[in-house]
């Protein structure tokens, strides 16, 4: 038997022990599976309770099961869900009752929303938006997928590629009717304004920012500066707990430690490198490199000196930076001066210094207020994006250019036009993933957990 042919079953909810757990069951054996551990099938999408026993009836527990017939289930397949107390033995004996089942196999991962794409319960980007939104650590990044899911994007991809048919059609019935005087130049007007307005709308959406692509990722804050100034200090007064080792020894920090935070809703990665310094030391060496790496490719670098020291411009030197300039790839530079508990920091501070205590919490609210604009104008806004991943944006990238060419060649021969048209059309395609997309989809599905 195929796989796909197969029914799968895996755990659909929260790893055991836990007060109450979900058992998925999608594929043609899914009422057989649910006669024979609860006795009968329930009615369709009403929660029943029963006592479920295994294959050798003794009982396995007191339950709460649900019967979804296909298509009209998330998969589009025959569905039985169990609602069991998810104590690890009760789990347990439930799955080993359900294997024993002939034609049955654990689900990999992914492996239920790949069936509802491929029986068309919902488009590849609805997909990657279920795949955000099980990843999402934020609200806004919550909200982003959510919108994604619900196919903000996947209903315009959808419309366009419905009028690029429809203007495709009208140049190759021009085509085919090229001998009928007029006729073909009536066809060609309307056709080539529809394909004029898909081009705008397409370059109008890619024009704007990839804010949302970037929400994706989240921010990246690297803390740098020389050995000994408090870089870890800071960080676990970020993260409000101890993540890195604070000591009054230079050089404690060897490796590269990251935190994730929730900054108003904004995902960001604070990162805590190796105080970067000419050494002699070859493991203190690899710390300074490594920093040095993910100060480079970082959005945001805090650069730490101590309260009424100047920045060292050899010490800048080494993270190939200097001043208050952008970093090589595009990162800004911001001089946080530590330690002023202890004196040292007088006057009014130039724009983008900030004056802190890490080990005592001043001016710890202030350096967060600036992250946090920091973000909000790196993200800028994403409500309403459409874009929110590259292969999104590489595709509608190809559609534009075809629609322009297509413009472009109108003139030239209406064969060549609507040849261009299609690629367009091929390319929004694979965008819902209804054409050529085997190459793409393990690489999103694999993302996704076991029993979804």
């Amino acid at each position: 038997m195929h796989p796909r042919d197969q029914t799968i079953f895996a755990l659909s909810s929260g790893r055991p022990p836990s007060a109450l757990a979900v058992v998925r069951v999608s594929g043609p054996c899914a009422s057989l599976v649910l006669t024979t551990l609860a006795g009968k099938l329930p009615a369709p999408r009403q929660a029943s309770r029963r006592l479920l026993h295994d294959g050798a009836g003794q009982p396995i527990d007191d339950s709460v099961v649900l019967w979804f017939p296909g298509p009209g289930s998330a998969t589009g397949e025959d569905v039985a869900e169990f609602h069991v107390h998810g104590g690890r033995a009760v789990l347990a004996a439930l799955l080993a009752a359900i294997s024993g089942i002939p034609n049955m196999r654990a689900a990999e991962p992914g492996e239920f929303t790949r069936r509802a794409f491929e029986n068309g319960k919902l488009d590849l980007t609805e997909a990657e938006g279920l795949d955000d939104l099980i990843h999402a650590d934020t609200d806004r990044q919550r909200r982003q997928a959510l919108r994604q899911l619900q196919g903000l994007l996947g209903n315009r991809a959808r419309d366009w590629r419905e009028r690029i048919i429809e203007a495709s059609a009208l140049i190759e019935a021009g085509i085919d009717f090229s001998d009928e005087g007029d006729v073909p130049a009536e066809l060609m007007a309307p056709a080539v304004k529809a394909i004029g307005a898909l081009h705008d709308e397409i370059a109008e959406v890619l024009a704007a920012q990839g804010q949302a692509e970037r929400l994706r990722d989240g921010l990246v804050v690297a803390i740098a500066g020389e050995p000994n100034v408090g870089k870890s200090t800071l960080i676990n007064q970020l993260a409000r707990r101890d993540v890195a080792i604070v000591s009054p020894h230079a050089g404690t920090t060897r490796d590269v430690i990251e935190v994730q935070l929730d900054l108003d809703g904004y995902p960001v990665t604070v990162i805590d490198t190796a105080g970067i310094r000419e050494t002699d030391d070859p493991v203190e060496q690899e710390g300074v490199r490594r920093a040095r790496a993910r100060a480079d490719d970082a959005d945001l670098v805090l650069w730490l000196v101590e309260a009424g020291r100047a920045v060292d411009p050899d010490a800048m030197s080494l993270l190939g930076k200097s001043g208050n300039a952008s970093s090589p790839s595009g990162g800004a530079i911001w001089v946080v001066r530590n330690k002023i508990d202890l004196g040292g920091v007088e006057g009014v501070r130039p724009r983008g210094e900030f004056g802190i205590a890490a080990s005592r919490g001043d001016g710890i609210p202030e350096l967060v207020d600036a992250l946090v604009k920091f973000a909000a104008d790196f993200f800028g806004t994403t409500e309403g994006a459409l874009v929110t991943r590259a292969r999104q944006r590489d595709l509608l990238r190809r559609a534009s250019d075809s629609l322009r060419r297509s413009l472009e060649l109108i003139e030239e021969g209406e064969e060549l036009a609507a040849e261009e048209l299609r690629a367009a059309a091929y390319a929004l395609g694979r965008l819902l993933g209804r054409v050529d997309v085997e190459d793409v989809l393990g690489a999103i599905f694999q993302r996704f957990c076991v029993g979804k």
